[in-house]
């Protein structure tokens, strides 16, 4: 197991950028050492704002895209690896149209659009806004890395660690996040187990026993910082070699391949597990997914087990979402609009946070191979996006209710 990411968030409404900056940086270079004093691989550190229209203000793009990219520079300078600006927002729908050019001026800069509303609504304007955002963004970079950098947010509250989804609180003190690379530690636990309820009760101990363990060399030093804690997210991030993929976690259950029958229930259980912990929570501490971040969802999906609509199923029973998507090069606006209106009312009927990571492949079709010279992806086939176009009431719409059961 390692730390994906300490993820440090600041409102740069409340503090100069760069004062807020600077101890961040210290508490976080400080942190970095006690946990490797203690036996911990920390990856990253990410740095993630408020919600960039509320900061941005009355800026031009002219305006915002050198004040971006200096903040770009101080962070990298300061050990943050990314930048994440936090979410376009339906109430300023103007600021999704800077998306794109925020993301093509900079490369270690993150930022993302919400769907829905605090009033348990789907935006259907700010759907459209992030399907368009997804097409403009798939030529920026070779195989459509750019949207790597950009996720649509359905449900998604403050404080998660994982990036594209980091945004902080506005009108909040600084704060920060742990993010954890676990598929590993869960495999391990699923393979030597020889129960169900040994499998469950393992995995649980161990995460406690890591949080407790963190906690006591962190807390006086958030403390002496004046920093706040958001969590732990113990998402089953993955690494795309077989050891430390979560498929695999979920196949070593017992469904072979994973997309058939059973996997669902095996998603519920692994969901349940997670739920069941004890620890401080931030962001998903859920079923994470990621498609070409994982060897084996990336094999099955080239196989043809594994689909787009499968993916959304396991979202029902806890999951972040649909994460580094490859998809058909030639997708339309509208087929993609209507996948984030899937995923934004599951969100909402659910209660629970979700994400799309839509990636179209320049030139690509559905079933073509791909093969990537990037070490945190794994070789795999563009998925198919079999939507057509919505028409009738939905497409006329412009907001739908959707409470939560």
């Amino acid at each position: 197991m390692k730390i994906r990411t300490l993820t440090c968030f600041l409102d740069p409404q409340q503090a100069p950028f760069s004062e807020s900056l600077t101890n961040l940086a210290a508490f976080a270079a400080e942190a970095a050492g006690r946990l490797q004093q203690i036996g911990f691989t920390l990856q990253t550190l990410r740095l993630a704002t408020t919600p960039f229209p509320l900061w941005l203000g009355y800026k031009s793009l002219a305006e915002a895209i050198p004040l971006v990219k200096e903040w770009e520079d101080q962070a990298e300078t300061a050990g943050f690896a990314y930048l994440s600006l936090g979410c376009a927002l339906p109430s300023h729908p103007e600021a999704f149209e800077w998306i794109s050019p925020l993301l093509a001026a900079t490369q270690r800069v993150f930022l993302t659009g919400l769907l829905t509303t605090p009033h348990q609504q789907v935006d259907f304007q700010a759907a459209r806004h992030c399907a368009q955002v997804i097409l403009d963004n798939a030529p920026l970079e070779a195989n459509g890395f750019a949207n790597l950098r950009f996720a649509a947010l359905a449900n998604v509250p403050p404080g998660c660690p994982f990036l594209p989804a980091a945004y902080h609180t506005p009108g909040q003190p600084p704060a920060y996040a742990l993010g954890f690379e676990c598929a590993d530690t869960i495999l391990r636990i699923f393979q030597e187990a020889q129960t169900l309820s040994t499998a469950r009760q393992n995995l649980i101990n161990e995460l406690e026993a890591v949080a407790a363990r963190i906690g006591e060399i962190l807390t006086p030093l958030q403390e002496r910082f004046g920093i706040q804690f958001y969590g732990y997210d113990f998402s089953t991030a993955p690494y795309p070699q077989d050891w430390c993929s979560a498929g695999a976690a979920l196949e070593q259950l017992g469904i072979v391949p994973l997309g058939g029958f059973g996997s669902l229930a095996a998603a519920a259980f692994l969901a349940d597990t997670l739920g069941r912990g004890r620890w401080k929570r931030a962001g998903f501490n859920g079923l994470m997914l990621p498609v070409l971040e994982d060897s084996r969802l990336a094999l099955r999906s080239a196989q043809g087990h594994l689909t787009i609509k499968d993916l959304l199923l396991y979202s029902t029973v806890c999951g972040t979402g649909l994460d580094t998507l490859p998809l058909p090069g030639n997708c339309s606006q509208e087929t993609i609009f209507a996948l984030l209106l899937d995923l934004a009312a599951l969100s909402l009927r659910l209660n629970k946070p979700l994400t799309a990571r839509l990636m179209p492949m320049p030139g690509k079709q559905a079933g073509d191979p791909l093969t990537f010279d990037f070490e945190f992806f794994s070789s795999g086939s563009v998925m198919a996006l079999d939507s057509g176009e919505l028409n009738g009431l939905l497409a006329a719409s412009q907001i739908m209710d959707v409470q939560p059961r």
